[in-house]
C-alpha cells in the first residue's frame, strides 16, 4: 500500500513517520489489516535507513496501531472502538518520547537528580527572609567574591583577590563583555574549540585565527600573525580532552610576555579529573598579569543558576571598572547570596567530591559499556577528565549517519565536525556521560551499538 510520509529537515525521523502512519490509521485512511509497506521500499522512498523505519513500526506495533506477520510484513490492526483522535495531545507525545524514549549523551549535561535541594534551599528560604530587594553590585556581592577567591587559591593554586573577581550571569555574556573591553583585538581560538565561543567571536565580527591543538594543547599562535587575545582551556581540552603540559603552558605564557597579549582560561570542568592529581591552573603560573581566569558554577552546580565568574589581572581592574562603570548586575543577588553560604559552609566542596565519585562511576560504566558491545573496531579519545568522551568510528560509518542511526533509536548526541574551523573529520561523535542514570547509558550504548552495527554490516 502506497502512503506519503512528509519529513521535516531538522525533525527526529523515526517519530515523523510513527506520528504520521499512527494518524492515517486513526483517521482510517489506512484500513483494518491492510499491509503496511516494506521496510527497505519505505526507507528508499523517504531517504532514511531502514532501522529508522523498524523504530517507528515497532513503536507502532507495540502501542496496538499494528502487527507483524512473520515473512510477510506489518499490517494495520482492527480497532475496533471510536477513536477520538482529535483529543490526543500532542505535547503528551513529546513528554512521552522524551521521557521513554530518548537518552541524553548530548555534552555539557550535568546530573541534577544528584543536586543539594535540601541544603540549597534551607539557605535560600533564610535569604529571602532578609532584606534582598535591592541589585546586587555590578561586580558582584562580595560575600560570593570573597569565597571564590579563597577556594580558587585551595582548590587551583590561584593567588587572587576579592577585587579581581567579577561575577557574569554565564560564559557567553562574560566573554562577550571581555571582547568589548579589549576593542575588537584579534583573538586566537583552539582548533578544534568551543564552538559557544566562537559564536561570541562571530557576532562581534573579531580577526579570528584557529590555532592548531596537538598532544601537549593549544600550540602557540605565530609571531606574525596580529592575534591580542587567546582562547584556550588548558585543564581539559575541549574538546579532545588533551591537558596543556607544563612546556607548553611556560611557551604560551612567554608568547603573551612578547607580543603583549592576554590569555583567556576557560577552566570550565577542571573539578572533573579522574586519573592523578589535579592539574594547576595556568594562572597560577601567571606572574606578569597576562591571563585572564573564567570559571562556572554551570557544571559544578546547576546550568540554570546562570552564575560565572572572572578574575581579571590586578593590572586591568580600574579600566575594566572603568569600562563597566554604568552596567549593572543582571545575577539575582539572592542566588549569590546563597552560593556564597554554600561555600562558606562546606557544602560546596563535598558536592564536588561526590559528583566527581559519581562522574568516575559514570564514566567507567560508559567505557565498559562501549568496550563490550562496539569492541576494538571503536576508539575513545578524552577519558581522563570532564564529562564527553570522543568516540572515534570504524571506517563505513561517518559522523552524519552515526547520529542519525543514535537518534532513530532514541539516543541523542553530538557531532565533533561542528568544533573544527580547519580540516574537520567526519569520523567521531561526542558522548557526554553527566545527564543520563547508570542505566540508561547500558541501555544507551545498546541501542546505538546494535544500530551502527547493523549499519556496518550491509
Amino acid at each position: 500500500m502506497e502512503i506519503q510520509i512528509l519529513l521535516s529537515e531538522n525533525g527526529i525521523k523515526y517519530k515523523e513517520i510513527y506520528e504520521q502512519i499512527r494518524l492515517a490509521i486513526l483517521e482510517k485512511r489506512l484500513t483494518a489489516h491492510a499491509r503496511l509497506p516494506a521496510k527497505r521500499r519505505l526507507a528508499e522512498q523517504l531517504n532514511v535507513s531502514i532501522i529508522t523505519v523498524q523504530v517507528a513500526y515497532e513503536q507502532l506495533q507495540s502501542e496496538g496501531y499494528c502487527y507483524s506477520a512473520e515473512r510477510r510484513g506489518y499490517f494495520v490492526s482492527e480497532i475496533q472502538d471510536e477513536m477520538h483522535y482529535s483529543q490526543i495531545n500532542a505535547l503528551d507525545l513529546e513528554k512521552r518520547d522524551q521521557h521513554e524514549f530518548l537518552i541524553n549523551f548530548k555534552n555539557g549535561q550535568i546530573d541534577a537528580s544528584a543536586f543539594p535541594y535540601k541544603q540549597w534551599n534551607r539557605l535560600y528560604r533564610k535569604e529571602l527572609k532578609e532584606s534582598n530587594a535591592s541589585n546586587a553590585p555590578w561586580q558582584g556581592e562580595y560575600s560570593l567574591r570573597f569565597q571564590i577567591a579563597h577556594y580558587l587559591q585551595q582548590a587551583r593554586g590561584l593567588a587572587c583577590q576579592p577585587e579581581q573577581v567579577y561575577i557574569f550571569s554565564g560564559f557567553q555574556q562574560q566573554l562577550l563583555n571581555v571582547c568589548l573591553f579589549f576593542k575588537r583585538k584579534a583573538i586566537g581560538i583552539e582548533d578544534p574549540g568551543f564552538i559557544r565561543a566562537r559564536s561570541v567571536f562571530d557576532q562581534l565580527q573579531l580577526p579570528c585565527y584557529p590555532i592548531s591543538v596537538d598532544e601537549e594543547g593549544c600550540c602557540v599562535p605565530d609571531a606574525d600573525e596580529p592575534i591580542k587575545l587567546l582562547y584556550t582551556t588548558p585543564a581539559h581540552q575541549y574538546p579532545t580532552g588533551s591537558i596543556m603540559s607544563i612546556a607548553r603552558r611556560i611557551e604560551l605564557l612567554n608568547w603573551a610576555i612578547k607580543q603583549n597579549a592576554y590569555i583567556i582560561e576557560d577552566d570550565y570542568d577542571s573539578e572533573f579529573r579522574y586519573k592523578g592529581a589535579p592539574i594547576p591552573a595556568l594562572s597560577h603560573l601567571d606572574s606578569t598579569g597576562r591571563v585572564l581566569y573564567f570559571g562556572t558554577f554551570s557544571k559544578t552546580l546547576l546550568p540554570s543558576l546562570r552564575i560565572s565568574y572572572l578574575i581579571m589581572p590586578a593590572a586591568l581592574q580600574q579600566d575594566f571598572k572603568k569600562f563597566n562603570a554604568y552596567q549593572k548586575s543582571n545575577v539575582s543577588r539572592i542566588d549569590q547570596q546563597v552560593a556564597s553560604k554554600f561555600i562558606e559552609e562546606g557544602l560546596y566542596t563535598s558536592h564536588i567530591a561526590k559528583m566527581r565519585t559519581l562522574y568516575r562511576a559514570k564514566r567507567s560504566c560508559l567505557i565498559e559499556s562501549l568496550s563490550k558491545h562496539l569492541g576494538d573496531h571503536f576508539d575513545i579519545i578524552g577519558d581522563t577528565a570532564g564529562l564527553h568522551i570522543i568516540v572515534t568510528l570504524p571506517e563505513g560509518l561517518k559522523e552524519a549517519m552515526a547520529i542519525e542511526l543514535a537518534k532513530s533509536c532514541g539516543v541523542e548526541m553530538d557531532a565533533v565536525s561542528p568544533m573544527y574551523q580547519l580540516q574537520k573529520p567526519n569520523h567521531q561523535v561526542m558522548i557526554g556521560y553527566g545527564a543520563p542514570s547508570m542505566d540508561e547509558i547500558q541501555k544507551g550504548v545498546q541501542l546505538i551499538a546494535k544500530a551502527w552495527k547493523s549499519h556496518l554490516s550491509k
